[in-house]
């Protein structure tokens, strides 16, 4: 695998297998994730998405996987999404942290909002030790609520599809998001249907009568990010979020090039570190799946 690529994809994606369309018991999660992170490709994965209504349920199911004679590759980090309740989520999430101390660590909070009101509450919940992410509406223009963000010192989040067509957000509005967190400096992650790494047509959940629908690339959404951020404008952006062809897309070990545009392993680097943060997904297998399928291993 070229370095650009390398680069692009280290903890790209955030494990969720807890929630549509896979819905898995905790149990099984929880295994499949232990199974992911001493894989041959574990250095994809980024962190164990949960509620944090389900730590208790969560702890006792990672306990046989984290001690110290299971031989994990890594410590496994955690990102639980938020109730209603911040105060109260705080707390559970420091007395987890304290009594599974190097083995596990939570480092990541998700939490949605819908008004810049309702994020400036979170900038005064005490959230300081956490990446906090939140997850805003991108229908509409969400420059208001990004820059609220900034100033909360808080991370963004969109919904880049579901389990029906209509979740999908157009391409423009995914520019425009991105455009926006890249011009106020604010990192962002994604979530819901990115399975795939390029643009195309697919089924929308595992059942045999599932519907199809038209899917955004992983590899079209952080690219995308990171030359938004290097400057690229938004028509260029857009018919890059659209490209449904994967030899489109050369990755060598110093550039990755997209017809006459050239991204190079410093600007992906410091996208990766400083803005495009990850993206959730229900399966870890079906990304790395369809990258070996087009062939990306090797380029």
């Amino acid at each position: 695998m070229t370095r650009t690529l390398r680069l692009l994809l280290g903890e790209l994606i955030d494990y969720a297998g807890l929630f549509p369309p896979a819905a898995l018991p905790m149990q099984e999660a929880v295994r499949n994730y232990a199974q992911y992170i001493n894989g041959e490709c574990g250095w994809m994965l980024g962190r164990f998405i949960t509620p944090v209504a389900r730590l208790d349920e969560f702890e006792r199911a990672a306990l046989e996987y984290t001690q110290p004679h299971t031989g994990s590759s890594r410590a496994w980090r955690v990102s639980v999404l938020g109730g209603n309740d911040p105060a109260s989520d705080l707390k559970a999430i420091q007395e987890f942290n304290q009594r599974r101390a190097g083995s596990i660590q939570i480092d990541t909070l998700e939490t949605k909002a819908s008004t810049a009101d309702e994020i400036e509450a979170f900038a005064c919940a005490g959230y300081a030790k956490l990446a906090v992410y939140i997850e805003i509406p991108i229908a509409e223009d969400p420059h208001p609520l990004i820059a609220a963000i900034a100033r909360a010192g808080a991370r963004a989040k969109a919904r880049t599809g579901g389990i029906t067509p209509e979740a999908f957000p157009s391409s423009e509005n995914v520019v425009r998001f991105l455009a926006a967190c890249a011009s106020s400096r604010v990192a962002f992650k994604a979530t819901a249907g990115l399975h795939h790494p390029v643009r195309s047509v697919n089924r929308l959940t595992y059942e045999p009568d599932s519907a199809s629908s038209l899917m955004h690339g992983f590899l079209n959404v952080f690219l995308a990010a990171a030359w938004i951020r290097a400057g690229m404008n938004a028509s260029d952006a857009v018919e890059l979020l659209e490209e449904k062809d994967t030899a489109a897309f050369r990755f060598g070990d110093a550039a990755v090039e997209w017809r006459n545009h050239r991204l190079t392993t410093e600007e992906i680097a410091a996208a990766r570190t400083r803005f495009a943060s990850a993206f959730g997904s229900c399966s870890f297998t079906e990304p790395v799946e369809d990258l070996r399928a087009l062939g990306l291993e090797d380029r």
